[in-house]
């Protein structure tokens, strides 16, 4: 393939990103024979890693945990060959071919590479928020919505985001409350009054989240409610809800793709349709980091799985 194949850090499929759509991606390139390297980055798993339980990945009736979950493909992918290593890209050149990768001092190359760095859900930041996170904190609405039959929750939010997430609630929880820090809505017309006629939402403009309360109770933790502040009085009360639902967006994790792969406004990679192509020749996406639609496990390793297929037919090409 080129001059640098013998070279130790050389690899004839690189895999930045660990969620489902680079572990599926591992496992098919694993299975072709093409030795793949997966980075596995700052958080080994991805977004699963933070959802205690997943209930709607096929295959698993009883449901699973997620890191488990991710445990268990990661697993599949070693067999086949696959090598994890837990380290992050800090740079890339794909200016020419075999790629140039960085993880801060260290060098590697590569012949292609699949991107599956997926997405973060955009957090309140507040340390309570981490600590309640899978315990009542959620940033999914439809990986988690099922838990909260009968309870009452709180979307945070004004955007389109927010009212989706608050509408899709509105099948499980009993009474759903949309706070936002100011009275106007980003969110479009016709989310906006389609959560307006709903009559299970109610909602909170004006108010911040200060704090996420909780307990703990035989070593079991779980979120009771929130500290509100007031934006115009300053004024702070507590209010009582079983759920948080975070629904300030996503960001896609392609700062170190920035100027080098086509994005859309919002960060998103763009893909050729119907394939996991980028723009540029040998580099591919999967998973999130090229979809703000679905953002699920499954269409992730949907992709994951198409990205390896592409990855292959291409390689085959080259030679």
């Amino acid at each position: 393939m080129s001059e640098q194949s013998g070279q130790k850090n050389h690899f004839k499929v690189f895999i930045i990103g660990s969620g489902p759509a680079g572990l599926t991606a591992a496992i098919y390139t694993a299975r072709a024979g093409l030795n793949p390297v997966i980075f596995e980055g700052m958080q080994p798993g991805g977004q699963l890693t933070i959802t205690t339980e997943v209930e709607n990945y096929p295959g698993f009736e009883n449901g699973i945990d997620g890191p488990v979950l991710m445990d268990v493909m990661r697993k599949q992918a070693q067999r086949f060959g696959a090598q994890s290593f837990y380290k992050e890209i800090t740079e890339v050149d794909f200016s020419k071919r075999p790629f140039k990768l960085k993880s801060y001092e260290e060098e590697y190359t590569a012949d292609s590479i699949i991107i599956s760095t997926g997405a973060s859900a955009k957090l309140l930041g507040l340390e309570s928020e981490s600590k309640y996170m899978g315990y009542g904190v959620s940033a999914c609405a439809t990986c988690d919505g099922f838990f909260f039959k009968g309870l009452k929750v709180i979307v945070v939010g004004g955007g389109d985001t927010a009212m989706e997430e608050a509408n899709f609630l509105t099948k499980f929880a009993s009474e759903v409350t949309i706070i936002h820090r100011r009275d106007e809505f980003r969110a479009s017309k016709i989310m906006y009054e389609r959560a307006l006629k709903n009559p299970k939402i109610k909602f909170l403009t004006n108010k911040v989240i200060t704090e996420v309360l909780g307990k703990e109770e035989g070593g079991r933790k779980s979120m009771t409610g929130v500290m509100l502040k007031d934006t115009k009085t300053g004024s702070v009360t507590e209010f009582a809800a079983d759920g948080l639902f975070i629904g300030i967006g996503h960001q896609p994790n392609t700062g170190l793709f920035k100027g080098l792969l086509d994005m859309d406004e919002t960060g998103y990679l763009k893909v050729k349709p119907g394939s996991t192509y980028t723009n540029i020749e040998g580099v591919f996406a999967a998973g999130d980091v090229a979809d703000k639609t679905y953002r699920q496990a499954v269409t992730a390793a949907g992709t994951g799985c198409m990205a390896a297929l592409d990855t292959e037919r291409w390689l085959e090409a080259q030679e």
